[in-house]
C-alpha cells in the first residue's frame, strides 16, 4: 500500500469499515510512514474535538419554569404544562437541526467545493517538480515580482526560514473560477501548498478541515483568501498559520 492509497481510506479505516485484509494492510503501512500516521492522528483529533460537550446545546435550567408561567397566565390546565414539559426537549432537538443544517449549508461552498479543488491541486503538484513549480527560488525578492502581469493582484510572499519554513518557489494555479498564487513551503520533507487570492469578505480566523488525509486551514486576512495544504501534522500547520498571520 502506498501514501495515496492510504490516505484515501485513513477515515474508513478509523472509523472500523475497512475488511480485515486492508485493515492489515493500513497497520502496516502507518507502521512505516510517519507522514500517514500523523495524518491519521490529525484526524483522530478532529474525531475528538467534534464529540466536546461544549459543542451541544444546554437549554437554561429557568426555561421550564418560564414555559410552566407563561402557561399558568394564559390559563393552561395542568394536563397542558404536562405537555409542554416533554415538548421542551423535541424543541431543543428542532433548534440544534436548524443552526446545524444552517452551518453546513453556508459552509458547503468553502469547505467541499474549494478544499477539494485545493487537495486535488496539491496532490497533482506533488507527482512531478514540473508539477509543483514554475519559479523556483528561496528569495521572495524574486518570486513575488514573478507574479506581475501573470495575476489581477500581487500576492504577499513571505521569507519563515527563521521559522523552520523554507520558501522553495511559487506557480499559477486556477481555484474558485479564478487564477491564483501558490507559494510553497518546505517543512523538512513535507510541502506546503499556500494558495492566495483576493478576498470579498472582512478579516476571518484560521478554519481547520481534513480532507483525504491532507490538513487544510484557511482564513483571509487584509483583502487576501489564504488556503494552506500539506500531509505536515497540524499542530505545525497551524504554526506555519499564526506566522502568516503575524506578520
Amino acid at each position: 500500500m502506498n501514501c495515496q492509497e492510504s490516505k484515501s481510506q485513513l477515515q474508513a479505516y478509523l472509523d472500523g469499515e475497512l475488511d480485515l485484509t486492508r485493515s492489515l494492510e493500513q497497520e502496516e503501512h502507518l507502521g512505516e510512514c510517519s507522514a500517514c500516521s500523523q495524518a491519521l492522528n490529525s484526524l483522530r483529533l478532529l474525531q475528538q474535538s467534534l464529540r466536546k460537550d461544549s459543542l451541544r446545546f444546554q437549554p437554561p435550567a429557568v426555561l421550564e419554569k418560564r414555559v410552566r408561567s407563561a402557561l399558568h397566565r394564559e390559563g393552561g390546565t395542568r394536563a397542558q404544562i404536562f405537555r409542554w414539559r416533554w415538548l421542551i426537549p423535541g424543541l431543543t432537538a428542532a433548534s440544534l437541526i436548524i443552526v446545524f443544517a444552517g452551518y453546513f449549508l453556508t459552509r458547503t461552498p468553502a469547505d467541499i467545493s474549494v478544499s477539494g479543488e485545493i487537495v486535488s491541486s496539491h496532490v497533482r503538484s506533488l507527482m512531478t517538480s514540473s508539477h509543483l513549480i514554475d519559479v523556483p527560488s528561496e528569495d521572495p525578492h524574486t518570486v513575488k515580482p514573478w507574479f506581475d502581469g501573470k495575476l489581477d493582484f500581487s500576492p504577499p510572499v513571505k521569507d519563515l526560514n527563521a521559522q523552520g519554513f523554507t520558501l522553495i518557489g511559487g506557480r499559477l494555479d486556477y481555484i474558485a473560477n479564478r487564477p491564483v498564487a501558490v507559494l510553497i513551503y518546505q517543512r523538512r520533507k513535507h510541502v506546503i501548498n499556500l494558495f492566495v487570492w483576493p478576498a470579498a469578505n472582512s478579516d476571518t480566523k484560521p478554519a481547520v478541515q481534513v480532507r483525504q488525509g491532507y490538513n487544510l486551514i484557511h482564513w483571509t486576512k487584509s483583502g487576501m483568501m489564504f488556503w494552506a495544504v500539506s500531509d505536515l501534522n497540524l499542530a505545525e500547520l497551524q504554526q506555519l498559520a499564526e506566522e502568516l498571520q503575524n506578520q
